[in-house]
């Protein structure tokens, strides 16, 4: 049971994952932040990983893979979108 409570909580801490206002960081915030999230979606990805191998709750597992997969694209599809942007005014122009 303590397994499936830790699927659980693994679910909770990325759906809890704050965004942040990264139109107001510079473009080294963005990137540190860019690499901290690819970090956290990995680690997650290495934990969820762990509970599939051990055969747990299937149908946590899968939700908490989709879970993981649409909160990690739609934030980094947002601070890549920013970053871009910001890289193009401050340095292409």
């Amino acid at each position: 049971m303590e397994e499936i409570d830790e699927i659980k909580e693994l679910i909770d801490k990325i759906n809890k994952r704050d965004s942040k206002d990264y139109q107001k960081m510079k473009i080294e915030e963005l990137s540190t932040n860019m690499r901290e999230f690819m970090k956290f979606q990995q680690d997650t990805i290495q934990k969820i990983e762990y509970f599939e191998i051990k055969g747990l709750q299937q149908d946590l597992i899968k939700y908490a893979k989709m879970i993981c997969k649409n909160t990690a694209e739609r934030e980094i599809l947002k601070i890549q979108d920013i970053y871009l942007k910001k890289i193009e005014t401050e340095y292409l122009k």
